[in-house]
């Protein structure tokens, strides 16, 4: 009695939305207690409720005096004569030597038929299919008495034909006008049927998330629905959105449990082709997949039957397919793993055979035994250029793993290692690293791979891995792959934090002027860190870069020498092999790579004053191989862009967050960390906290000092850390900064380093400001470094309105405002905008003489700037603006004049520059 209700409510739930089946059944009930036979099919896929629509009527029967006998066929009493029968009419009665020596083809009917005239008999069989032959002519027998007898058959079915004599359908049925007939066909249930059976079984009603998610799932199937949603609610789930992975995990295993029972009660034949059919997807046709199956000599109109009723497969142009990939999977399961492999591979080869696309042939050689046919690596490497192209690098790497399955020359083999390890940095990067590792330690098969492999690695970043993996291959290495080795080594020297080693390998330096491309290349990166001869690192660069890229090429010292290039100025000549890299590296598909390119193009970009095309190439970089796939040591880099340029974007707060947050662990100890301290004192400066700005960009020049990066034109961390320290009062420390980055930018003698050198010269300049800022113009004016240009012009137009020379001041704001619309900035762009707003008005001039108070003298000169523009009426921001400085500046230099003018607020100092005719 404990599971009636949970009984009661399977049941309610089964009859859900068969309001139309159970009038039929109510009226033929009715009938039959008048004296009125009926017979009665309900036919559906299985589990669609034929077995809850069977028992309602017979309570129903019951219920209302009538005689009710059930039986239930199956498939074990399949070979038992009469086994339904006996369940209906029961055993032989007597004595066994006074049974018939012939068992009787009718046994039991004339009883039954003679009890039926005293009281209406009401006989329910389910799962006729199952029938016994000898059941199946007793019920046939039955049918043609039926006239003047109240007596009802109600017989449930699968609908699937496991006989070749099943029990003929309604229309079919020899019965006279007297003899009530219907055929109730069961559907899966609509979407408003699901939504009361969620009610039903949760007690509350599912929101529409949910209930949209239940029939997505489920596809109205009451026997799938009714397990899942009952193991919901055992869990004390709610039937809310915010659980559907909870309920798609559930419904994956009752689906899997319906799978299971329902290929139990098919027949061994068609279990097998169904099998044959999961494995093929649609490819070939039925008669082929029979072949495949061993059952060539099937009926295709009896197995497209039975196959339809099973309710696994929908028609299909050449043969049935199995549309679940649920159900697919759970057939598959049932079958020995070494018959599943065989079956994959005999498909793969027929599909082959029939010229199948190649992603479909892979896909079956993932789940097949190794072939060693000729076709089977070319196919799966085909399918994995396909999957890496959508993106789906998972398959992508699951295809390569299988190629090295098949039986491989050593080089050959070696080649798709590295292809794997080059798929494997967007999934497993470790594992690649140790592949490519692998493969550099390998005395057979890989030829030049050795270089390349340490040049794939070396690009994810970890430049420890490098050093040692290029020293460890370096000695059994010659000619070209040595050069190449020796010169990937010293890349991943440049970028080593740690200089206390005791033991360093013995590796030939790099000679002054190498001849080889790639150590030419490594030696112009070095000269141009080092602000050494930027002659010599330009030619030295060219050289590297001179030949076209083949096959055999290592990409770092030809990035390198990029990089080189547009230190030297020349960007318009590294963007260009930049793209020839880019499109190099998406050819040979090296995610890694591609990453580090566009990584270095947007850098170029944004040097360049191309915001829009820098965060373009910085968004591409990171979709190529996202942040979590580089090693810790080049992590750094990447987020000092990507926040310098939402900085220029004026997405403070989106560079704020970025700059908070967490890096993996270890990214500190790679030189690169010195790019990601800039662009913290960026957003901190941004923020009005200079002191921290400084300290930030003391750490980060430390750091490049300690590793021989003193070019200012790699990262002009000296200027910027000058006028902060100037800002804050430290004279000295923003003179000797200053004046530092102008010696180092005239020995490198290229207009961006000498100009941004000027400009953040400027400040700590004192009474030669607006010369310095003029030096910073001009020098500027004719380099690529336009944002530069643009920020120094702002600046010397508004030195120039402060020296009343409104006219020229306008005239340098205007070509700024051209300036930032042919390469807007938004950051900058602003501030302009500003600018050529506040001098085009009358009301509001520059930067007014100095009133006379008492108190003005103690003022310093940032404080009197500030001070006379609030008193004009400015705000905070607008005044940061214009004398490109933070608003947390603006608000300390106005506390400070408060308190040496002794007044409360800026009401008072408007109304004391007023008076003193200051505005």
């Amino acid at each position: 009695m404990a599971n009636e209700p949970a009984e009661r409510a399977a049941t309610e739930l089964l009859l859900i939305e068969r309001d139309r089946e159970r009038a039929v059944l109510d009226s033929v009930i009715t009938e039959l207690g008048t004296g009125r036979p009926a017979v009665v099919a309900v036919t559906g896929r299985p589990g669609l409720g034929q077995h809850a629509l069977l028992r309602w009527a017979a309570r129903l029967a019951e219920d209302r005096g009538l005689r009710v006998r059930h039986a239930r066929a199956t498939g074990a009493e399949r070979e038992l004569r009469h086994g339904a029968v006996v369940q209906l009419t029961g055993p032989p009665q007597g004595p066994p030597h006074e049974l018939p020596c012939r068992p009787d083809r009718l046994a039991g009917m004339t009883e039954l038929l003679c009890a039926a005239r005293s009281r209406p008999t009401l006989l329910v069989v389910e799962d006729t299919q199952w029938l016994d032959p000898a059941s199946l002519q007793w019920f046939q027998a039955l049918v043609r008495r039926l006239p003047g007898t109240p007596v009802a058959l109600l017989a449930g079915s699968s609908g699937i034909p496991v006989h070749d004599t099943p029990l003929p359908c309604v229309a079919d049925w020899p019965t006279a006008p007297a003899v009530r007939t219907a055929e109730l066909a069961l559907s899966p249930l609509s979407a408003h049927g699901i939504a009361t059976a969620v009610e039903l079984i949760c007690g509350i009603a599912g929101d529409q998330r949910f209930t949209e998610a239940a029939a997505g799932l489920t596809a109205g199937h009451p026997a799938v629905l009714h397990t899942a949603l009952r193991r919901f609610t055992g869990y004390g789930y709610a039937p809310v959105a915010g659980y559907l992975p909870e309920l798609r995990d559930l419904v994956t295993a009752a689906a899997g449990d319906h799978t299971a029972r329902v290929l139990h009660g098919l027949p061994d034949a068609a279990v097998a082709v169904l099998r044959a059919l999961a494995v093929c997807g649609g490819l070939l046709d039925l008669p082929l997949v029979c072949l495949l199956a061993g059952q060539r000599h099937l009926s295709e109109t009896k197995l497209r039957a039975v196959l339809e009723a099973s309710g696994f497969t929908t028609a299909g142009h050449a043969a049935p397919r199995v549309h679940d990939p649920l159900v697919r999977a759970r057939i598959l399961e049932e079958m020995p793993v070494d018959e599943r492999a065989d079956l994959h591979a005999r498909v793969a080869e027929c599909a082959h055979r029939a010229a199948a696309a190649d992603e479909d042939i892979a896909e079956l050689l993932l789940h097949a035994r190794p072939l060693g046919t000729p076709w089977a690596v070319p196919t799966l490497r085909r399918g994995s250029a396909a999957a890496q192209h959508r993106g789906e690098h998972a398959v992508a790497v699951a295809r390569l793993s299988r190629a090295l399955d098949e039986p491989l020359e050593p080089e050959e083999r070696a080649r798709l290692q590295f292809e794997l390890a080059a798929a494997e940095a967007m999934t497993a990067p470790e594992a690649g690293d140790r592949r490519l590792a692998g493969i550099t330690r390998a005395e057979h098969g890989a030829g030049r791979l050795r270089a390349r492999a340490t040049d794939l690695g070396l690009a994810r970043g970890n430049s420890d891995w490098g050093r040692r993996t290029a020293a460890e291959a370096i000695p059994a290495a010659h000619g070209a792959e040595r050069d190449g080795l020796i010169a990937l080594y010293w890349i991943a020297e440049q970028t080593r934090q740690d200089d206390t080693e005791l033991v360093m390998p013995e590796v030939p330096a790099l000679p002054d002027r190498p001849a080889d491309a790639p150590r030419a290349g490594v030696r112009a990166w070095q000269l141009a860190l080092r602000g050494d001869d930027p002659d010599a690192t330009r030619a030295l660069a060219r050289s590297a870069l001179a030949g076209p890229a083949d096959a055999d090429s290592l990409f770092l010292p030809r990035l390198v020498a990029c990089r080189a290039l547009f230190l030297t100025d020349d960007t318009e000549e590294a963007e260009r092999h930049l793209d020839a890299l880019l499109d190099g590296a998406r050819r040979h598909r090296t995610p890694t790579v591609v990453g580090r390119v566009l990584g270095i193009r947007a850098e170029l970009h944004l040097r360049c004053g191309r915001i829009g095309a820098a965060e373009r190439d910085i968004t591409a970089a990171e979709r190529a191989l996202p942040f979590t796939s580089w090693h810790p040591y080049a992590v750094p880099q990447l987020l000092g862009l990507r926040l310098t340029i939402d900085l220029e974007n004026g997405r403070r707060d989106q560079a704020r967050a970025l700059a908070c947050a967490p890096t993996p662990a270890g990214a500190e100890d790679s030189v690169l960390w010195s790019f990601l301290l800039f662009g913290r004192a960026l957003v901190a400066w941004a923020d009005g906290e200079p002191a921290v700005a400084l300290e930030l960009l003391r750490e980060c020049g430390r750091r490049l000092l300690r590793r021989q990066w003193i070019n200012p034109a790699l990262l002009p961390w000296r200027s910027t850390a000058a006028r902060l320290a100037h800002t804050l009062g430290h004279r000295d420390e923003a003179l000797r900064l200053s004046r530092e980055e102008l010696r180092l930018a005239r020995r490198w003698g290229t207009a961006s380093a000498l100009g941004r050198a000027e400009l953040g010269a400027a400040p700590a300049a004192g009474p030669a400001r607006t010369d310095r800022l003029r030096t910073a113009v001009a020098v500027l004016r004719d380099s690529p470094a336009r944002v530069a240009y643009a920020g120094a012009l702002a600046e010397l137009a508004t030195a120039e309105r402060e020296g009343g020379d409104r006219e020229r001041a306008a005239e340098l704001a205007a070509e700024a405002a051209l300036l930032t619309a042919a390469c807007p900035v938004p950051r900058l762009a602003g501030r302009v905008r500003l600018l050529a707003t506040d001098l085009r008005s009358p009301a509001a001039p520059a930067v007014p003489e100095a009133p006379e108070h008492h108190g003005w003298d103690t003022l310093t000169e940032a404080e009197r700037r500030t001070a006379l523009l609030a008193g004009c009426g400015h705000g905070n921001r607008d005044i940061a603006d214009l004398l490109s400085v933070s608003r947390r500046t603006v608000e300390l230099r106005l506390s400070g004049a408060y308190k040496k003018l002794r007044i409360s607020g800026r009401g008072e100092l408007s109304a004391l520059v007023r008076a003193m005719d200051g505005c």
